[in-house]
């Protein structure tokens, strides 16, 4: 009840929005900024939430507004819920195996500060990608090196803020933030195998069953 009555609050809504503008702070600040998110509670995982799905938002708005010039897509074959899981998966096993390496590495920072940390490094891209779809609109084929470096400029930003997040989470120099976070992405190859694996063998269980079943009624009737 106390969840649902926050929600009625116009001071939810003033914090949220105070959060989400703090976005813009951390990646013109990074390092006062990330120190501030684990150690002063500056942002929280719902504002990151509503960051994350803003993110989503406009990489399918990106896929299907920008100029065909800039972003060819089949759109008989596109699919919304692929490119929101796009956006959404590779976060998720980011903040799950940075977590978990760094747990194991004297890291301080807690799975919901990388979470929330990974989504506002971020920021830039959600930015040019939005503006992207908008300047694709009146800028021809020939001066493509403006939307493409932009988008560039965006994504070397975002990992640099990356790093600087990993950095002042958990309290790491720049050689030991890039160490940890060289493990994730392994790790994030392992989880990846370990799923690939798992759905293989729960595959193969589900046709041995049916052709099982397949089986017995043939021999029944």
């Amino acid at each position: 009840m106390t969840a649902l009555a926050s929600l009625k609050r116009k001071e939810t809504y003033i914090k949220l929005l105070n959060e989400l503008r703090y976005a813009l702070y951390c990646i013109f600040h990074p390092a006062d900024g990330f120190w501030c998110i684990s150690r002063e509670k500056k942002a929280s995982v719902a504002s990151a939430h509503v960051l994350l799905a803003l993110y989503a938002i406009i990489e399918v708005l990106r896929l299907t507004l920008t100029n065909f010039q800039f972003v060819r897509v089949n759109m008989e074959y596109f699919n919304a819920l692929f490119a929101i899981g796009s956006i959404i998966l590779p976060i998720a096993l980011w903040s799950v195996a940075n977590w978990a390496f760094t747990t194991l590495m004297n890291g301080k920072g807690k799975l919901s500060d990388v979470y929330i940390a990974t989504v506002y490094a971020f920021t830039p891209v959600i930015i040019c990608n939005a503006v992207g779809i908008v300047i694709s609109q009146f800028i021809t084929y020939d001066e493509r090196e403006l939307y493409f470096t932009m988008l560039t400029v965006a994504t070397i930003w975002s990992i640099m803020l990356v790093l600087v997040a990993m950095m002042q989470i958990h309290d790491y120099t720049l050689l030991k933030a890039v160490a940890s976070s060289f493990l994730a992405i392994l790790g994030i190859g392992f989880m990846l195998f370990i799923f690939m694996l798992f759905f293989s063998l729960i595959s193969d269980a589900v046709m041995y069953f049916i052709s099982l079943i397949n089986e017995i009624v043939f021999r029944l009737y």
